[in-house]
């Protein structure tokens, strides 16, 4: 148990230090109050669900903090969305040195707001799915989810993530950051596609879970 809160722990930190940089270098200034905001806003509720999950979960945090893919094809999005998202966070902090935007206050309420429901459906889904790892793999004795949000649509992590990272730049102030974020949207549609190829042939059950939920990341949509 130590071990596993001192690796999160230490994760957690390295995460913080990693986008505090992304974000104040560039901007080159402290004063960036929406960095400030979004760091609160994600690394608050990410603290405590980490608590959370070590006191009730320890085997759901464990899968959560590994990170390496076995596939290649999901290595190519991992490293992708990881580009985008250095990319989205560089173009915020330099966008609020030169003041390249002018946002209204609405749309940052209102985009912490999604960003902060966003997590705390994150949270929910990884309370329905005990099996949800972060890389794509299908587990020992995994049986097919389809309750609760599962219920909706196939993906609902993705949908989440979705949502969440579009809100990122928004609370960030920054109209260029979003467009940077922007196509993470295909990039979670490739990983889609290809991890469900896996579940079909590897996930007793999943064929016909695919009938019942007919939509993999947007009700009516997709």
């Amino acid at each position: 148990m130590m071990r596993l809160a001192c690796s999160a722990l230490l994760k957690f930190t390295v995460g913080l230090l990693f986008v505090f940089a992304l974000l104040f270098l560039p901007a080159g200034s402290f004063s960036y109050m929406n960095a400030w905001l979004f760091i609160g806003l994600l690394f608050g509720p990410m603290l405590i669900l980490g608590v959370v999950l070590l006191i009730k979960s320890p085997k759901l945090l464990a899968k959560r903090l590994e990170t390496k893919e076995k596939e290649n094809i999901q290595r190519g999005v991992v490293a992708v969305s990881g580009i985008l998202f250095i990319a989205g966070f560089i173009v915020a902090g330099l966008d609020f040195r030169f003041g390249w935007s002018r946002m209204p206050l609405w749309v940052v309420i209102a985009s912490s707001v999604v960003l902060l429901i966003s997590y705390a459906l994150y949270a929910e889904v990884m309370r329905e799915n005990a099996y949800l790892s972060r890389t794509v793999e299908v587990q020992e004795n995994q049986r097919v989810i389809d309750t609760g949000l599962y219920g909706i649509v196939r993906h609902p992590m993705y949908a989440v993530t979705v949502w969440l990272f579009l809100a990122i730049p928004l609370v960030l102030g920054s109209w260029w950051a979003f467009l940077c974020f922007v196509p993470y949207i295909a990039v979670i549609v490739i990983r889609i596609r290809h991890e469900e190829k896996v579940l079909e042939v590897g996930l007793s059950g999943y064929a016909d879970y695919k009938k019942r939920v007919k939509y993999r990341l947007l009700p009516l949509i997709w």
